[in-house]
């Protein structure tokens, strides 16, 4: 009898993890759809948005957060050659604005694996190049500074914690 109540806790314990497993899938399935009937696309566990209008950096940045996301944080080289394909110049979660030479993502994290262009950045003449772009050109390192009131495309990445 001991055991049989033992193993009646362990089964409601079991039902009840499957059935939170169910109800996190069942949200991660109406989540992704969502985004993609509003064009994002999935990669490597985030949602991606790419916009068709340009924008300054912070406005590109206040529509990312209005969507729900934020300017992508590149992380790798897969998600730099991911954004790279979309064959446009775009802006990237990055800058400078608080710390000039000092590059940060906008979630305040540091800078640690990058893809700058060949003497990148420079604030070209002399110019307050404060945020970064990613321009499609035939490289990996396709990263550019540029004036943040530039208007640009950009792209949103929003993490599904997957």
């Amino acid at each position: 009898r001991q055991c049989s109540e033992r193993c009646k806790a362990l089964l409601y314990s079991c039902a009840e993890t499957l059935l939170c497993l169910v109800v996190e899938l069942m949200s991660l399935i109406v989540s992704t759809d969502h985004y993609l009937k509003q064009n994002w696309i999935y990669f490597s566990g985030s949602f991606y948005y790419i916009s068709t209008t340009e924008k300054s950096w912070q406005s590109s940045r206040d529509d990312c957060l209005g969507r729900g996301a934020d300017l992508i944080i590149i992380d790798s080289r897969e998600e730099n050659e991911f954004a790279r394909k979309f064959q446009k110049r775009l802006w990237i979660g990055l800058s400078d604005r608080q710390s000039e030479g000092h590059w940060i993502w906008q979630d305040g994290t540091s800078l640690d694996e990058s893809f700058w262009h060949p003497g990148e950045p420079n604030s070209y003449w002399g110019r307050d190049e404060d945020c970064a772009e990613i321009k499609y050109i035939n490289d990996v390192n396709s990263w550019n500074d540029l004036v943040c009131t530039n208007e640009n495309f950009w792209i949103c990445e929003k993490k599904t914690g997957v």
